[in-house]
Formats: structure tokens, sequence, C-alpha cells
């Protein structure tokens, strides 16, 4: 009976740590990417407010703020080409 709840216990984790991490972006090394003052710069010029700028485990450029509309945004960057790779919006 322990052995089926360490097992049912052991799947949750691996489940929920699966659900919890983010996109894997880009395998390219970092001298190919844009920096991050560019990547910065092109998200202004497109309307957003950066709370948050962060490089992830995943190789990803990932912004918290908002959009020019004011809405809630985390969006993961690619940062050789700056292509959007997963989005969520609060709307």
């Amino acid at each position: 009976m322990k052995i089926r709840y360490i097992a049912v216990a052991t799947a949750v984790l691996l489940f929920t740590g699966a659900a919890v991490a983010g996109p894997q972006c880009t395998d390219a090394p970092q001298s190919e990417w844009m920096s991050q003052d560019t990547m910065r710069q092109n998200l202004d010029d497109q309307g957003y407010t950066i709370k948050k700028f962060k490089v992830t485990s995943g190789n990803c450029y990932e912004i918290y703020g908002m959009d020019k509309g004011g809405v809630k945004v985390e969006i993961y960057f690619n940062p050789v080409s700056g292509e959007v790779i997963k989005e969520e919006r609060d709307d």
C-alpha cells in the first residue's frame, strides 16, 4: 500500500513540475542572441511596458508586463529571432 502512495505522489510531483516549466526557445549559443537591450527596445517600440525581463532556463527571453492596450502579459521570446514562442494574457 505504501508503494502505491509513493508512486502516486511521485507522479503528481513530476506532472506539476512539467506544468510549471517554460518552453525551450533555442539551442543557439548566446553569442548569436539579440542583445537584451535591443530586445527591450524592440518591445518598447511595440508599446509594451516591461515590469520584469529575464532569461529562462529554456533559453528564452521572458517578460512580464503590459501590452499597448494595458493588458497584462507574460511572453516568452526566441532570443535569436525575437519570435513569440508562448504568450499568456489576462484579458
